[in-house]
């Protein structure tokens, strides 16, 4: 019988509207990670100091 692969296979990039994961390269002990990016869910404003009455 064969020796079933030991390397994993590369994952697509994953995309939705805030969200985008990766595969990270194998360690040493063959374990595979992932690298998640999120993108902000707001958009800051600038402060402006209010006027004196």
């Amino acid at each position: 019988m064969s020796e079933p692969a030991k390397t994993r296979p590369v994952v697509p990039e994953g995309k939705s509207r805030f969200l985008v994961t990766r595969q990270k390269p194998a360690n040493e002990k063959g374990f595979v990670g992932y690298e998640t990016i999120w993108e902000s869910f707001q958009k800051e404003a600038d402060y402006q100091t209010p006027k004196r009455p």
